[in-house]
């Protein structure tokens, strides 16, 4: 646990409020417990208050009558700050001047001299985080991996001045720092998302960039045009030293892949990428080449690096080979919540059996059309199901009404096995949130898992309503 005794001084004797007692304000208050930091805490359900009152904390709402007593804020990163409009108690602690933040902020002001790498990005930061861990851990470094990856960044341990804090921040949880500022910054790539959060675009994108808040090092993937303007408005105000990364072009004093995987220090060759089996696609090698830069920045060398990037074993719900029978891959995906990220999916396997639907987030799919040559049928789920049948008959594309994920399963599952066509995968990359039939992406692709486990011992009859003609 991070010890936030160094804040005490600066509270002046005040609390500290945790407002939304979840996966990140729970830690807050055990951290603040530990510290002898008095914490007063809310959440809507009654659940979470119990949860916080055996944690230790003082279960009070925050109004007019309490505010003067507390020194800050912290949210969870899900609670509104703007839109669609500020929460009210964002609103209450604006106006009385109390000052508003999440538990990364409380953690760079507890340890500000601790050696961090950020990574932030639309797509691809869990893997990019898991994957600069499993480096740094095989090159011998002490690493906790934490933030919105899974593990709250307050719960990690306490390391030695040498090592290594690995996190993944999403735009909601930058969205409430001030001052944290990683050593080493990485910014993946940015498409339209949590729009109904920031605004727009702009706000979207002024939340990603609040990463490079500070000095440092930045590594910034260049590849879409609004990352690309992040380097160039990162290069002139000229605060971190910068590192292009590419999977598109060569790069100048940066890091690229080349169209056959081979990962290029600027233009020396380091190693083939193809040859890491958790790392396929266009867009796992920018991850990789990211991973990399990172790792060089603090100090792992490169044959390190390159064995690691072979023993890396790939996420969970993360593009994840979860069976293989008769040379049908069967991929978890389930982390592919938006148009872009399913796209990315499309992109690296053909033919694809896809199982897509879901909540829609009501930006179409625009990127997920780009890639439907590669798609043989799809099978669709959720409530976004009346949706997609009315897109994928627009582009003629076969398709089975399913309704739940089970039987779309079942159903590309009898498909795939029937055709045995050659490298043929059953994808589940629904382009869709969960919450319409789940309680998040990772319920979601362990229900695909388990009914996968069962099909490929027992063969299940397809299910559904096909329309479209055969391919």
């Amino acid at each position: 646990m991070i010890d936030l005794t160094p804040l005490k001084a600066a509270l002046n004797g005040k609390a500290i409020a945790v407002v939304g007692l979840g996966a990140s304000g729970l830690p807050v208050i055990a951290a603040c417990k530990a510290a002898g930091i008095t914490c007063i805490a809310w959440d809507d359900s009654e659940t979470a208050r119990k949860a916080a009152a055996a944690a230790g904390a003082t279960i009070a709402d925050i109004t007019a009558d309490n505010i003067n007593d507390v020194a800050l804020v912290c949210l969870a990163p899900g609670i509104p700050l703007s839109h669609p409009a500020p929460h009210r108690i964002v609103a209450l602690a604006r106006q009385h001047g109390v000052s508003l933040t999440g538990d990364i902020e409380l953690f760079h002001r507890a340890r500000p001299q601790a050696l961090t790498i950020g990574i932030t990005g639309t797509n691809g930061k869990s893997t990019t985080t898991a994957l600069i861990g499993h480096i740094l851990q095989e090159a011998g470094k002490a690493t906790a991996v934490g933030g919105n990856i899974g593990t709250a960044v307050l719960s990690l341990p306490i390391l030695p001045d040498d090592g290594v804090y690995v996190l993944e921040l999403s735009s909601y949880q930058l969205d409430l720092c001030q001052t944290f500022a990683p050593t080493i910054a990485v910014f993946i790539n940015i498409s339209a998302d949590h729009l109904d959060r920031h605004g727009d675009m702009g706000g979207y994108v002024a939340a990603k960039e609040k990463i490079f808040n500070g000095k440092g090092a930045a590594i910034i993937g260049v590849d879409d045009p609004e990352s690309a303007a992040v380097f160039n408005r990162q290069r002139k105000n000229g605060a971190r030293t910068l590192t292009a990364v590419s999977v598109q072009q060569p790069v100048t004093k940066g890091v690229c892949v080349n169209n056959d995987g081979l990962l290029c220090d600027d233009t020396e060759i380091i190693t083939d990428l193809k040859d890491c089996s958790a790392l396929q696609g266009q867009h796992n090698w920018q991850n990789a080449a990211l991973a990399y830069a990172a790792c060089r920045k603090v100090g792992v060398s490169r044959e390190t690096i390159i064995k690691a990037l072979k023993s890396f074993g790939g996420l969970a719900h993360r593009q994840y080979i979860a069976a293989t029978l008769n040379g049908v891959r069967y991929i978890n995906d389930s982390k592919a919540t938006n148009d872009d990220a399913a796209a990315t999916a499309l992109r690296a396997f053909k033919p694809i059996y896809w199982i897509a639907g879901g909540k829609s987030k009501g930006s179409g799919y625009a990127a997920c059309e780009k890639e439907l040559s590669r798609v043989r049928h799809a099978f669709l789920i959720g409530a976004a199901e009346e949706e997609m049948a009315e897109w994928l008959d627009k582009n003629n594309i076969p398709y089975t009404r399913c309704g739940n994920l089970q039987d779309a399963t079942r159903s590309a599952h009898e498909m795939a096995q029937r055709e045995r066509r050659k490298d043929a995968v059953v994808l589940l990359s629904p382009a869709c949130a969960s919450f319409d039939q789940f309680k998040s992406f990772e319920h979601r692709g362990d229900i695909f898992v388990e009914t996968v486990k069962t099909l490929v011992n027992t063969p299940t009859p397809t299910n559904g309503i096909t329309k479209g003609p055969p391919r």
